[in-house]
């Protein structure tokens, strides 16, 4: 995939978990030539979890992309004015991220810059990793699958059986998910299954 001349905005909100699965999605948009701007939630700049500490997330996207993070909204609100991402992906976008931006909460840089994606009407990828997807935070998921320009990384249960009003994106999909929101289009499908039990 080429990904020359194109500005990716590549922001991580809270679902540590995920973070092994989305930076070589990272790697992948650098590597094909893309510019890759780092947007972070403030849990990524001071929370320290079982799956990796703040310095060494931090550390690997400056490594990886090469130029320094957005963390706060000051430092988000040029992308607005400046237009600078072509498309901006949140990956992963936690439930609460997802709840803020349905109803229009602006309380940190992601959220900004996704704020300013939607008003110069570019592209705005969601990978959502929720606990609560099929539970309170389903109005809101339905609320963005209709909003112009927001577009989804393929998604399902990821454990039915024990939790089964959580979804995840299939997060290997984030460059081809993009790929196609920057012609306007929908990666299908959009549901899918992600987990299969025996």
């Amino acid at each position: 995939m080429n990904w020359n001349g194109i500005t990716v905005g590549y922001a991580l909100t809270g679902s540590h978990c995920t973070f092994e699965e989305v930076m070589p999605q990272i790697k992948r948009f650098k590597d094909g030539g893309a510019n890759v701007i780092p947007i972070v939630s403030g849990t990524i700049m001071t929370t320290d979890t079982r799956f990796g500490t703040s310095e060494n997330w931090q550390k690997q996207l400056k490594e990886i992309t090469g130029n320094d993070i957005i963390s706060t909204i000051v430092e988000a609100e040029p992308l607005g004015p400046s237009k600078l991402l072509d498309v901006l992906v949140i990956a992963p976008c936690t439930g609460n991220s997802t709840s803020k931006l349905a109803n229009a909460m602006t309380d940190g840089a992601v959220l900004m810059a996704a704020k300013a994606q939607m008003r110069n009407g570019r592209p705005l990828v969601l990978a959502i990793s929720t606990n609560d997807g099929l539970g309170l935070n389903a109005a809101n998921i339905a609320k963005l699958l209709v909003t112009k320009n927001i577009y989804f990384v393929p998604f399902g249960q990821d454990n039915p059986e024990q939790k089964p009003n959580s979804l995840v994106a299939k997060m290997d999909l984030i460059p081809e998910t993009c790929y196609e929101a920057l012609k306007g289009k929908q990666l299908q499908p959009m549901i899918i299954e992600r987990f299969h039990s025996a």
